[in-house]
């Protein structure tokens, strides 16, 4: 079957559909699945809006509120991660996964379901090593901390997809797993994005958390997004035991997604099972994992490190038995397909009468009411909002929140991982400012729709449809192989490229006009992902 994998698509779904109707009509194919490496922004309404991490003149409504509503459908089966700019308050309502609106999927904060006897997992967010040991304890309405801390990669769900025997095929995540920039071609990524050489050459770029599961799970694909550069590597696995046949994992990180240009970046054929159906369907052994683990959830801020065999744990192993799994068909009779139970959640989006006051309120989804009754799991949000109430009977939850209003970000915390990364320390024009919520540029878009009179440009993403670029796949010592001249151009060139970076207005943080108590912050941005004509700049 044929799998498109589309980038961030920040919110943008009409674009996305039409360009796959335009490449049906122009290339006569058209997929069977359409996969999301997170950024999708599932926005309902103003209230979504308020909850998703940009600078307030981000944010844009865009089209998703259309298939939410039910004026249309997603033309193809879509499946979607998490990423860092996202409506969170709308994800949370799904921590094991459910539909965002008919036809599209959201595989919760991680998750593994079949389609067409193909396996796909992924898991959602970014990693941050000071929130990584903590609990979901997130919920709306979000503080200056918790509207970040709530993307943020937890243990427990590099825990449970630990546990995971039985092989992936596809496995998505927004940030890209650590050092796999070593199994492609460094060069031309350094050429593209020269920013990233600090990170690269001290292999501090991406998720360690992603690199952990990359080693474990050794899917035959590994899609991400986040660093908007397309990418691709080869990595092939070391086998645990003689018995083991040897893995690789094609990687391919997936470039942003403008209106202007073309949304679709990778279309795989896929193996899959002939006779099974078109419906999506849970996985057992995922189910079975999740009830097994279900004693580990933690909705608390406090941070605690998983069960490991170091002497310290009397149970460290949590994959599923074949008895487990065995138990879950039963439960189901066999019938794993899951079931189109959408349930709208929030008021709808109206373009007639905006509601841009709307607070955002802490929602239990029925949807993952009824699956966590069906499988006997924590609903997480149930329990968050218990030990809200809690804690506020107590008057603890008041002072809680404005000690976090008043703090200027959480402390660093002892990790198993030594570096916090996901986000880049050097400066980074494809990444978004956060703390800007102000600003005098003028940001006036520039999209041109896919249309018969201005079709998007097929030839640098989608000149034909392949599995994975020969050139890509290279030596992990490609990088470095040239010599001390062109070493020096590169430095050279990065020089003058972050003298241009520096010469940007930078905003001071307190202090007076003429900024003699303040502090320069350099920030990260992608006016990009919104503003056209600033990528053609940036670019």
């Amino acid at each position: 079957m044929k799998v498109a994998v589309a980038g961030c698509c920040h919110g943008a779904l009409d674009k996305m559909y039409e360009t796959l109707e335009l490449l049906q009509r122009r290339h006569n194919v058209w997929p069977d699945l359409l996969l999301c490496c997170g950024d999708f922004q599932a926005v309902r309404n103003e209230a979504d809006l308020r909850c998703m991490a940009v600078p307030a003149k981000y944010r844009h409504m865009q089209t998703f509120y259309r298939y939410y509503s039910g004026e249309k459908k997603a033309p193809v089966l879509t499946v979607f991660i998490g990423g860092n700019h996202e409506a969170s308050n709308h994800l949370q309502e799904l921590p094991y996964g459910g539909w965002v609106a008919p036809n599209i999927y959201y595989l919760g904060y991680a998750g593994v379901v079949r389609f067409r006897g193909v396996r796909i997992g992924g898991i959602s967010g970014i990693f941050k090593s000071h929130d990584y040991r903590k609990g979901h304890f997130e919920c709306p309405p979000y503080n200056q901390q918790t509207i970040r801390s709530a993307y943020h990669v937890r243990n427990i769900e590099v825990f449970k997809l630990k546990q995971l025997k039985h092989p992936i095929d596809i496995f998505m995540s927004h940030d890209w797993p650590r050092s796999i920039y070593h199994y492609g071609n460094k060069k031309q990524l350094l050429k593209m994005k020269s920013f990233f050489r600090q990170e690269v050459e001290s292999n501090t770029l991406g998720s360690p958390a992603a690199s952990e599961l990359l080693q474990h799970l050794k899917p035959t694909y590994w899609f991400s997004a986040h660093l908007h550069v397309k990418f691709a590597a080869f990595m092939q696995h070391e086998a645990n035991s003689k018995e083991e046949l040897p893995k690789a994992t094609k990687f391919l990180a997936l470039d942003k997604c403008l209106p202007h240009r073309d949304f679709l970046q990778q279309i795989i054929d896929v193996e899959h099972d002939p006779n099974a159906g078109d419906s999506l369907e849970y996985d057992a052994e995922w189910i079975a994992v999740l009830k097994a683990t279900n004693s580990l959830v933690n909705v608390t801020q406090s941070s605690w490190n998983m069960p490991e065999k170091n002497g310290l744990y009397a149970k460290w192993d949590y994959s599923a038995t074949e008895e487990a799994i065995k138990e879950v068909l039963e439960e189901l009779n066999h019938d794993l397909k899951i079931p189109c139970n959408f349930t709208l959640t929030a008021a709808c989006y109206d373009p007639s009468k905006p509601q841009k006051n709307t607070e955002p309120v802490h929602t239990i989804n029925p949807q993952t009411t009824e699956f966590c009754a069906q499988f006997g799991l924590t609903d997480i949000n149930d329990r968050i909002q218990q030990a809200k109430e809690e804690a506020s009977g107590r008057g603890e939850y008041e002072e809680e929140e404005e000690e976090e209003m008043d703090s200027t970000g959480s402390a660093e915390e002892p990790s198993e991982y030594n570096t916090d990364n996901s986000g880049l320390s050097s400066f980074n024009p494809d990444e978004i400012m956060l703390d800007e919520e102000g600003g005098d540029e003028d940001l006036s878009t520039c999209s041109v729709d896919p249309s018969p009179d201005h079709p998007p440009d097929f030839s640098t993403s989608f000149s034909d449809i392949r599995i994975m670029p020969d050139s890509m796949a290279v030596s992990s010592d490609d990088a470095m192989d040239s010599n001390n001249e062109e070493l020096e151009k590169s430095g050279g060139s990065k020089q003058v490229e972050e003298k241009s970076s520096t010469e940007r207005p930078l905003k001071r943080i307190g202090g007076d006009e003429n900024g003699n108590s303040g502090i320069k912050k350099i920030k990260r941005r992608n006016q990009a992902i919104y503003a056209a004509e600033d990528d053609d700049k940036t670019d």
